[in-house]
């Protein structure tokens, strides 16, 4: 990955926007150029685009959209905005996540209403951190879902997407503006597409391994649970621009991958009274914390594994999950009418998960405050019939990246935006901080989708091609 001398670039066709990425970030910024009849060119490195985006449960929070208010939840951006920040500790720009919250919801509206995406409302349960019901999502709770129905519409909108097109440069000035984009093709050949403006929505760096060792060592050596091909290649592209990077050791993990099936385990069924307890039987951590900084918590437990117990009503909102019911077809949910059956299925001592369980309903009745400070409050003490999974923990992706201010555009060392590069998703800082107690559920798509959105508006009326009062819908 280089970026080369603008005057290297020889090319025979250009187009207003290159887009580096197929998944939902590229996509919505695709969409929200072609819908203004911009020409755009997406350049997608896999033969079929999936990428981060199939790999997630499909689950994009927003506020005061208009499912929430047809459901009479009342949400609002500036509720939102302080769930994102107090996720983070406020260690996160709230410049930047004011402008996301408050795009969140005519963001979530433009695609259900306008690019006819088949997005519900998730109820029954609200994820950690989150104040309100607001996450969106396929009826099947399914990334690869919600990135057919991208897929679909950058189809109806004419989108030019090029697969099998692994970008390697950028061509630019000394001021760092971007003329041309040069990518290879599978045989080898290099086309090089000139270019008014580059948005790089390739997410970030968890399939670098020596990415990983120096900005996040304590990762290193976990399960990949994200796209092979987020190779850092933004990152790259931007520093050599002279751009800033923030929050580098900043990551969404999850402390519910089913082992060894490889399969995600919502954590609906921790949030609903659900707890997990090491291979003594023994729990460990406040569950409740979040299922990113989770992921430690787990990998730090005996044979770096743990057991998410929970029972058959916990088990409800999982069933709409099409990985849960994938992973209930595998064999990897165990079922039981007793503890004492339940310690059979698992191998777990029963002497010990009997305690665990006895000390929890405890604390679930108010009787007694747990020792790892979980509130249980609204919780129901597990009964039969029992469910039980094997899980691991696992890094999904990377959140930090790109610095960027509140139009998406990238910003140098000295806090200036590059004359016209753009980035969303994994591929620009994100909102969680430093560390991975700051991811707050559903930042990495609401980063992809939103950001997206922006960055292709922020171009939009930079070259006066719509109104900043549109900008600002």
């Amino acid at each position: 990955m280089a970026v080369k001398p603008a005057e290297q670039a020889k090319f025979e066709f250009s187009v207003p926007v290159v887009v580096i990425g197929a998944g939902a970030c590229g996509l919505t910024a695709a969409l929200s150029l072609a819908e203004q009849g911009v020409d755009v060119l997406v350049l997608e490195r896999d033969e079929h685009p999936t990428g981060s985006t199939s790999l997630s449960a499909g689950l994009i929070p927003a506020a005061g959209t208009r499912l929430q208010r047809e459901k009479g939840i009342e949400d609002s951006a500036a509720q939102f905005a302080a769930d994102i920040s107090a996720k983070a500790h406020g260690q996160n720009d709230p410049v930047v996540v004011r402008a996301v919250a408050e795009a969140s919801g005519p963001t979530v509206d433009w695609l259900i209403d306008v690019q006819k995406l088949d997005l519900h409302l998730v109820e029954g349960f609200r994820y950690p951190g989150h104040s309100q019901l607001r996450m969106h999502g396929p009826r099947s709770q399914s990334g690869a879902d919600l990135e057919g129905m991208l897929l679909t519409a950058a189809g109806s909108a004419g989108v030019d997407i090029i697969t099998s097109a692994s970008v390697e440069d950028l061509y630019a000035d000394g001021q760092g503006r971007i003329s041309a984009v040069g990518f290879r093709r599978p045989d080898g050949s290099m086309e090089i597409v000139g270019c008014d403006a580059v948005i790089l929505a390739c997410n970030g760096f968890g399939g670098n391994p020596d990415k990983l060792r120096q900005y996040i060592p304590e990762m290193a050596e976990a399960e990949y649970f994200g796209h092979t091909s987020n190779t850092g290649d933004a990152l790259d592209w931007g520093v050599a621009l002279g751009a800033q990077t923030r929050d580098l050791g900043a990551y969404q993990g999850h402390g519910s991958v089913s082992t060894p099936h490889g399969s995600l385990l919502t954590w609906a069924v921790i949030t609903l009274g659900g707890i997990q307890v090491n291979q003594n039987a023994e729990r460990f951590a406040d569950e409740m914390q979040g299922y990113s900084e989770h992921a430690q918590e787990v990998l730090r437990q005996p044979g770096k594994v743990a057991w998410d117990i929970y029972d058959a009503r916990c088990e409800e909102p999982a069933l709409a999950f099409q990985d849960y019911k994938e992973l209930v077809a595998m064999g990897g949910v165990r079922q039981a009418g007793s503890v004492a059956e339940l310690a059979a299925v698992t191998g777990l001592p029963q002497a010990a998960l009997e305690r665990t369980l006895r000390v929890v309903e405890t604390c679930v009745r108010g009787e007694a405050a747990d020792e790892y400070g979980r509130d249980f409050t609204g919780n129901i003490p597990l009964a039969p019939p029992y469910r039980a999974a094997k899980v691991t923990g696992a890094l999904f992706h990377t959140q930090g990246g790109l610095a960027i201010d509140s139009s998406a555009r990238v910003l140098k060392a000295d806090g200036q935006p590059l004359p016209n590069l753009y980035a969303g998703g994994g591929a620009a800082r994100g909102f969680c901080g430093p560390a991975a107690f700051g991811y707050l559920s559903g930042n990495g798509l609401l980063s992809a989708v939103v950001l997206g959105r922006i960055a292709a508006l922020s171009f939009l009326t930079t070259q006066h091609l719509i109104s900043t009062s549109r900008n600002k819908k």
